[in-house]
């Protein structure tokens, strides 16, 4: 009767059901004890503090207007914002720039293979924080604004940042070019005709919204000793993407090369047998099997990226940590603040890597032909 009562399965549910008990309890003591000495030292928790006025400025606004009267709700949004950018931009330009590194350190040219490795091995070797304050400091010796340079028209570079000419559209128009960037990501979801519907119907409304009201090119000029119009991407906005870009797209390339290392000799063999040249063979054979490898460490990169624009508080570029940090600061309330940017974290890193996973589960999935 014992032995049957201790069989696996039942040992293996006690022994579960005791750990989670376990689990709940120390959780509980840990929360009991934070909360009585909270209580000791006068301090409350609470997230009432958001919505009073933040009361302190905020550099770069360039896509959410920002001043010190609005409350830290909308400050944090402004982080936030300046957050994702820099991680969807970052990640984008490291993953293309990568795959470009990677395959040209396959090259049989070897001055081009040795430049390559050349720079991998460099930026590998270099602490992320130590390139991000060399590019700042870099960027913050470009010549004065009345001296900028000009390498294009309406393109200025100067120790204010990079300014360039931006494309002014309606609030109207901006909600039906995200309608159709969506449509055109859930097409395959949606089905051919519903898609097909989707995206015709957005491009009628967005022609019907441009005619109304027209988009406009905001150039930048030079006045005096300041710039007008355009936007303006500070330095410390261009130095922490380029240290993710360079630095991931390092890590990034090995990972493109040792996957295109990693496919069989066969099949580039079957592939120049049947005609295709060294190109062709890349990427019609190579490339393709080798993205299968790929995906899973990519979404590992991506997400490091998306943890390491944290750094950015060492250079003063306002993300959501700096302006969490400093709204712990004005308000005493750390904690909250140290929860919020734990769940802003997360909720970015999960999405990235489900985004990602549900492209490497469609290269997985076996493809059925018809009979």
């Amino acid at each position: 009767m014992f032995k049957r009562l201790w069989s696996p399965p039942s040992r293996s549910t006690f022994l579960q059901g005791l750990a989670l008990g376990v689990t709940a309890a120390l959780l509980w003591w840990f929360g009991h004890n934070t909360a009585i000495s909270l209580d000791q030292h006068g301090i409350s928790l609470g997230f009432g503090f958001l919505k009073q006025p933040a009361n302190f400025e905020i550099g770069d606004t360039a896509w959410l207007h920002f001043s010190p009267d609005d409350s830290f709700v909308k400050a944090i949004a402004v982080g936030l914002l300046n957050t994702a950018t820099v991680s969807v931009i970052g990640c984008t330009l490291a993953i293309v720039l990568g795959f470009v590194i990677g395959v040209l350190r396959l090259s049989r040219n070897p001055a081009l293979s040795s430049l390559m490795r050349a720079f991998v091995e460099l930026v590998r070797n270099t602490p992320l924080l130590l390139l991000l304050l060399f590019l700042a400091a870099t960027l913050h010796g470009l010549p004065p604004t009345h001296q900028a340079l000009q390498p294009l028209p309406g393109l200025f570079i100067s120790d204010r940042g990079l300014v360039m000419p931006y494309p002014m559209i309606s609030r109207l128009s901006g909600c039906f070019v995200i309608v159709l960037l969506l449509a055109l990501l859930l097409w395959r979801r949606m089905g051919r005709r519903v898609g097909f519907a989707v995206v015709v119907a957005t491009l009628a409304a967005l022609a019907i919204t441009f005619m109304l009201r027209r988009p406009v090119l905001a150039v930048p000029r030079l006045v005096r000793f300041n710039f007008t119009g355009g936007v303006t991407l500070s330095p410390e906005f261009a130095a922490l993407l380029a240290a993710l870009v360079l630095h991931h797209s390092a890590h990034i390339s090995e990972v493109v090369r040792g996957a295109i290392l990693a496919v069989p000799r066969g099949q580039k063999d079957a592939a120049h047998a049947l005609g295709l040249s060294r190109m062709q063979t890349m990427l019609y054979v190579t490339i393709p099997q080798a993205l299968r490898a790929m995906i899973p460490l990519l979404a590992t990169n991506c997400v490091s990226l998306i943890k390491n624009s944290s750094l950015a508080v060492a250079i003063g570029f306002p993300d959501v940590v700096s302006v969490l940090n400093t709204t712990g600061n004005q308000t005493g309330h750390s904690i909250e603040a140290m929860l919020i940017m734990v769940v802003v974290y997360l909720t970015m890193s999960l999405t990235i890597a489900a985004v990602l996973n549900n492209y490497n589960t469609r290269l997985l999935r076996p493809v059925t032909r018809p009979a």
